[in-house]
């Protein structure tokens, strides 16, 4: 229920986000007809057709998102068709004439009560075509619900959410239909302007239908702050989320519910909760394949020392904290430790299993890890995090857990002590001193630039010409004068979701950044051979600055879905403009991480 106020509440706060501005004439359009069979209705289509849409979106792929652009060429139809009936009443009277004739021989029948019905029906059919138009900005509010949805698949309660979120945004906009018909009444009766009114509207309408369909919208909102409703957007998390989850993970998640923390539920270094019990140990099954071991079960794993790790290869905190978990699994194993490795995909292609049975074996993993494409032993976990560590004791009880980068030594002493109670204290002793190499070396304590995701869904920062233009191809012209923490696009691409893919050779990508090391997610066309790359640091190639995936010359190959270094600074001094120019069509660009 808490979840559900939230979610209105962010939906009713997007009427003084620049998000609304292109349903409103669609809304306000609809002002002079009675509230209960007109507006109503047309604002319940609206949130349902979001609703369905956005579901879809989160958890069904690309194929959703092109049945969704063919609801849209539908929806731009039947609403330029509604604003020629309001800019020219004759076409209007001929248009209804059969549904009228329709109306009057069931209304014969029924009391009269079909005409209302119908008014009911064509007035939700018009609120399904505006919210399949409808895209609200993806704040936090918005951005924590999709990643859930993305994350735990399909279900009755992400749908519900986002029907809660569209009906706060309904709410709003009900609001405002409710004062416009009054405004309409009063120069109705006052002024005498009501077909001028009528045309009026049918002329936004049809602005907005052109607006729409040539993707300016995107362009012109992208020009307008979104601050403002992201702060209140923040505070409601923050004071609507149980107190009880506060308290116990308050010290371990500084950062996780911040405002550019929320749609990524990956957090840095954290201070771990007090040792206490947590409850039984949940169940490990929902796995679709194991490595390195059989299926392993709670229950089997009783009298040991188990050490959970959540993770995915893509994923640079995680692999940070890689040598570290190895460390531990070799060390205790005759101990009686146990390190579970439990992969829960963020990206689409992370749930492959044979991408992550090559990363379990080019990371040297050879403890147990269960490939959790289904995020079945996630939910059970009721986990938020990559890297997220839990520490079960002898007795199957979570007594434990760490979220983020960080407290190394604090979690072996802990692995020490339960193994001590377990009937092992020789095993206690020096702690290991893991150091790892490329992508796996602990960050610099100096970055400034945080994990920004390249898809629409969840993308923050990018500054071009006309917007992002969201899962259509388009040729951008790259933004000049960078700021820290902007990124722009050049050449021809189309941004998706959750990346954006470059559709033909030398298309660019521009980031200003201040840190150590840069790295992207990049992946490629599965019927295509590997895409060549140059990267460019402040103009130049990258000699001595070059990452682990590039040559002194910035020269680079994308042959798998995966992290790549491409910038290894002597140190993070200063701002740096990074450019990576692909020489063939076909690459995938998700996120880029700093370390």
């Amino acid at each position: 229920m808490t979840f559900l106020i939230l979610a209105f509440a962010g939906g009713v706060l997007t009427i003084v986000s620049p998000c609304i501005l292109p349903v409103l004439p669609f809304v306000l359009a609809r002002a002079d007809q009675p509230f209960l069979k007109n507006g109503l209705p047309l604002l319940l289509g609206m949130a349902l057709a979001f609703t369905a849409v956005a579901t879809l979106a989160a958890v069904g792929g690309g194929w959703a998102v092109e049945a969704n652009e063919y609801g849209r060429l539908a929806a731009l139809a039947l609403l330029a068709a509604f604003a020629l009936t309001l800019m020219f009443p004759r076409l209007a009277e001929h248009a209804s004439r059969p549904l009228v004739a329709l109306g009057a021989r069931i209304a014969a029948s029924t009391d009269g009560h079909a005409l209302g019905n119908h008014a009911f029906a064509s007035s939700l059919a018009l609120g399904a075509a505006t919210g399949l138009l409808w895209a609200p900005c993806a704040g936090p509010v918005l951005g924590l619900i999709l990643t859930g949805a993305a994350i735990q698949g399909a279900n009755t309660g992400t749908s519900l959410l986002l029907f809660a979120y569209a009906g706060g945004a309904a709410t709003s906009l009900a609001l405002s239909l409710l004062v416009g018909g009054r405004v309409y009444a009063l120069l109705r009766r006052s002024l005498g302007v009501s077909q001028w009114a009528r045309r009026a509207m049918g002329a936004a309408v049809l602005a907005g239908v052109a607006l729409i369909a040539t993707g300016l919208d995107t362009g012109l909102l992208s020009q307008l702050s979104l601050r403002s409703t992201s702060a209140m957007e923040q505070k409601l998390i923050d004071s609507l989320r149980p107190q009880a989850v506060r308290q116990d993970r308050a010290e371990a998640e500084p950062a996780a519910f911040g405002a550019t923390r929320v749609s990524s539920a990956k957090v840095d270094a954290a201070s771990a909760p007090a040792v206490r019990s947590e409850g039984a140990m949940p169940p490990l099954a929902g796995a679709i394949g194991w490595i390195n071991s059989p299926e392993l079960h709670a229950e089997d794993l009783r009298g040991k020392v188990v050490l959970v790790d959540f993770w995915t290869y893509s994923c640079i905190n995680c692999l940070r904290t890689l040598p570290f978990i190895r460390a531990w699994a070799d060390k205790y194993k005759a101990a009686g430790l146990v390190v579970v490795g439990v992969h829960s995909p963020e990206f689409a292609f992370e749930k492959n299993s044979e991408h992550v049975r090559r990363a379990v074996k080019e990371l040297n993993i050879t403890y147990p890890v269960a490939i959790d494409s289904h995020h079945a032993i996630w939910r059970a976990f009721q986990n938020q995090y990559w890297p997220a560590l839990y520490f079960v004791d002898g007795q199957g009880r979570v007594r434990h857990h760490v979220f983020g980068e960080g407290q190394y030594q604090e979690a072996e002493r802990f692995i020490q002590q339960l193994l001590a109670e377990n009937g092992h204290g020789a095993a206690a002793g020096e702690l290991v001193a893991a150091r790892g190499e490329g992508v796996q070396a602990a960050a610099d304590g100096e970055a400034l630039s945080a994990e920004t995701y390249l898809g629409h869904q969840r993308a923050a920062g990018f500054v071009a010409a006309g917007g992002l233009q969201p899962n259509r191809p388009h040729r951008y012209a790259p933004q000049a004068g960078l700021t820290l923490n902007q990124w722009t696009l050049g050449g021809d691409w189309t941004v998706e979701p959750e990346r954006a893919v470059a559709t033909s050779a030398n298309a660019r990508l521009g980031y200003r950044f201040r840190a150590r090391d840069l790295h992207l997610v990049l992946g490629r066309d599965a019927d295509a051979g590997p895409v060549r790359f140059r990267i460019l640091i402040d103009g130049k190639p990258p000699l001595n600055g070059h990452g682990t995936d590039v040559d002194a010359h910035g020269n680079g190959l994308v042959d798998a879905h995966r992290l790549y270094q491409l910038v290894r600074l002597p140190a993070s001094q200063g701002e740096h403009l990074f450019e990576i120019e692909f020489l063939d069509p076909g690459a995938h660009a998700y996120a880029f991480t700093f370390g």
